[in-house]
């Protein structure tokens, strides 16, 4: 017998995910970052999010509406400067090819020098959440926590979408997103 998953529409699910979200940032807050540098205390802040050796986030269709979401709240100028960061990203990074992308690496658009992450709080990805500075190996969260998170982002996004979508490099996620 096959089971179906009763769909649900997508503000539900940007609610269900903000929560889920809220819930595993507590949890890394509590259980890991205590082993972790503050990123107010970084001398060079931001460096994580702009090593474009380092960063390659790859999230789901429902994870970029959030982020699109988010980004509506903010003022058109500033908005139009994002969506050109992101297109910019896409082009310097060839992200737009089909296909496997999970070594791809770039700089994330979504920091703003002065201001930090501009969906921390509201739409992080899940990989974005997990990290943090950490100054010995063993204060890491598991991969496994961060896994079944995602497992978790993935059926909320099939059953928002009716189907499985490829995951895709942060920028290009958005990118696909009508721009709001």
């Amino acid at each position: 017998m096959v089971r179906m998953m009763k769909g649900i529409s997508e503000t539900e699910a940007l609610k269900r995910l903000r929560k889920l979200k809220q819930e595993y940032a507590s949890r890394i807050q509590n259980e890991f970052e205590t082993g972790a540098k503050a990123c107010a205390l970084c001398a060079t802040p931001g460096e994580c999010c702009l090593d474009d050796h380092f960063v390659n986030v790859h999230i789901t269709r429902l994870e970029a509406a959030a982020i699109r979401e988010k980004l509506a709240g903010f003022a058109d100028e500033f908005r139009k400067k994002i969506d050109k960061r992101i297109d910019e990203t896409i082009e310097k990074y060839g992200l737009s090819e089909v296909g496997e992308t999970s070594a791809k690496t770039y700089r994330c658009p979504l920091y703003e020098k002065g201001i930090g992450c501009l969906v921390h709080g509201d739409a992080k990805p899940t990989a974005c959440i997990s990290h943090a500075c950490y100054e010995k190996k063993e204060d890491l969260p598991p991969d496994e926590i961060q896994s079944e998170m995602e497992d978790l982002v993935e059926s909320l996004n099939r059953r928002t979408y009716g189907e499985r979508t490829q995951w895709l490099p942060l920028p290009r996620a958005i990118q696909e997103l009508p721009r709001r």
